[in-house]
């Protein structure tokens, strides 16, 4: 009886052993493969946001975030304009998910006008602006009654108007608090200036026709001026800082804040620094 007990377990065994052995291969006979991890299928999914910008130098310093963002997780996707005024109609109609291209004065007056229900979430660079010519060399050389280009839309001409009231060349009526002025709001005119109110993106190539004109630093890139040839420009101090912004609500996404952060670190402030030197500013 013992031997046929002993028979009996060792069959047992060997059946136990087959059945272990098919359990570990595919239907070819073959090892199967170990699954994968627990860890592994867990890998966070990437999210993919677009923002929309100008082409210099907003969509430069979005592209240069661009890596460190895809190891977060986050595919950025830089969305460019012909027209930068159609980026907060873009974001108002989501077809982006945020953008960076304007300062809080320009995005208060259009806030108001448009019914925009948009949040700042980061300041990152100030293009400082500044007074270009082709026929002067210095602001001592702007004769008296010179035509003086300066952008049309309200808060840029107003901030204008500002820097030329610095250089002592005209005073504004006081009591201006809204980031919006025109030459009508001139109270002293000493040098008899005239002023061309154009779109701001025209000044560069109108520079020819004029004695001079205020322009923004951005499109003083694009023209590919050289942005230490302004007679003189804003400091460090201006409120024009350039800005990240969202639809109300959306602040608090992760991808947003990841966003934020990848833009005001040592990285982007060592690259703007090195690549733009006096013409962008960071402001963090």
């Amino acid at each position: 009886m013992a031997r046929k007990r002993n028979i009996w377990f060792a069959a047992v065994i060997v059946a136990t052993g087959i059945l272990a052995g098919c359990g570990s291969q595919n239907g070819n006979g073959e090892a199967a493969a170990p699954q994968a991890s627990t860890a592994a299928s867990e890998a966070p999914k990437e999210v993919t946001i677009k923002v929309g910008a100008s082409a210099v130098p907003h969509a430069e310093i979005l592209e240069f975030i661009k890596p460190k963002l895809k190891e977060e997780g986050v595919n950025l996707e830089v969305v460019t304009l012909d027209d930068d005024g159609q980026l907060n109609p873009a974001l108002q109609e989501k077809q982006i998910d945020a953008n960076y291209f304007q300062h809080v004065p320009y995005l208060d007056s259009v806030k108001g006008e448009k019914g925009y229900d948009f949040v700042v979430t980061a300041k990152v660079h100030v293009e400082p602006i500044g007074f270009y010519s082709e026929k002067l060399k210095s602001k001592d050389e702007i004769p008296h009654g010179a035509k003086i280009g300066i952008p049309n839309n309200p808060s840029n001409e107003y901030r204008a108007l500002v820097l030329l009231q610095q250089q002592g060349f005209i005073k504004l009526k006081d009591g201006i608090t809204t980031y919006e002025a025109t030459p009508k709001d001139i109270v002293d005119n000493p040098h008899n200036l005239e002023f061309v109110e154009a779109d701001a993106a025209t000044l560069p190539r109108s520079l020819p026709d004029l004695d001079g004109a205020i322009i923004n630093t951005n499109l003083v890139l694009e023209a590919k001026i050289d942005p230490k040839s302004a007679l003189f420009r804003e400091d460090a101090n201006s409120p024009y800082a350039n800005v990240v912004v969202v639809r109300k609500g959306d602040e608090n996404r992760e991808e947003i804040k990841k966003l934020d952060e990848a833009l005001t670190s040592p990285e982007v402030k060592k690259f703007i620094e090195d690549k733009y030197g006096v013409a962008v500013v960071p402001a963090f």
